[in-house]
């Protein structure tokens, strides 16, 4: 169970937890510092508590439009909305893991976590409360003491995902952050991030560039196009929750596949020409 202290607000009439979390991205144009489109004509609207990943070939603009949710980058044109407020730089509301861990290196694992709460104005004993909490969700009670460096790499994530979950994030945004995974962990670690998110119901926006990843996580797979990056589909994914690694032989699931690929393959082709 979660401490008592980091639970957020109820809506007082139901007891649920409130439906926050809508994305909107209307319009995103993102101009190279050079010159040229990264991303051109991008629009998407993300219900509070989906889980949508963003798939397509390298260079399609998949961390680019994260980024710009994220307001670590600036769009050329259009624009990003959180629960109908203008994204203009980061914010609380929204959690970032990246590829490679961006963990303090000088901090313990629980002052790690702890930092969020902490810089958000929680006590001392709040943010350390939270931090044990979250650290003992994914299975690391007992390493609070130890430094990053000490950990393996599967253990760094666990540790970069609860860290952006510890301000209770609407938004959570990662950007392909099991790629440097080895096959086990990474499956591993997929199967986590869903109990994870059965926990807490963030909205989840995923970027990858693995199929087979997007659609065992998500509840819609969105394929971009070469840059510039626009939508190609936006399939949604009719399987049950939770998720179990052998539906990846169903009907269903490969027929997402097979269409993944297909558009995927089409748009590295083009982009092999150019």
């Amino acid at each position: 169970m979660m401490d008592a202290l980091a639970v957020p607000a109820r809506d007082a009439a139901t007891g649920d937890p409130p439906r926050r979390g809508r994305v909107s991205v209307r319009g995103l144009h993102v101009a190279y510092p050079g010159g040229g489109l990264a991303v051109a004509g991008f629009d998407l609207e993300i219900q509070p508590a989906e889980f949508v990943c963003l798939l397509g070939p390298s260079g399609c603009g998949k961390s680019t439009v994260l980024n710009v949710v994220a307001g670590l980058l600036r769009p050329s044109g259009g624009l990003v909305l959180v629960d109908d407020a203008v994204v203009e730089k980061p914010g609380a509301e929204r959690g970032m893991v990246f590829q490679q861990p961006t963990l303090l290196p000088w901090k313990t694992v629980l002052d790690n976590v702890a930092l969020g709460p902490l810089l958000n104005g929680h006590s001392g004993a709040e943010a350390e409360g939270t931090a044990r909490s979250f650290l003992e969700l994914v299975g690391l009670k007992g390493y609070e003491h130890r430094y990053p460096a000490q950990l393996s790499g599967g253990m760094q994530q666990r540790v970069g995902i609860v860290r952006a979950l510890a301000n209770y994030p609407r938004v959570l945004l990662m950007d392909e952050p099991f790629s440097a995974l080895d096959a086990q962990t990474r499956a591993t670690m997929q199967e986590a991030l869903l109990g994870i998110w059965t926990e807490f119901r963030t909205t989840v926006i995923f970027v990858t560039h693995d199929i087979d990843e997007a659609i065992f996580l998500g509840d819609r797979v969105v394929v971009m196009s070469s840059a510039p990056g626009r939508i190609l589909e936006d399939m949604a994914v009719q399987l049950p929750r939770p998720r179990r690694p052998e539906m990846q032989f169903d009907a269903g699931y490969i027929a997402v596949k097979r269409r993944c690929f297909e558009l995927i393959r089409d748009e590295a082709v083009k982009g092999f020409r150019r």
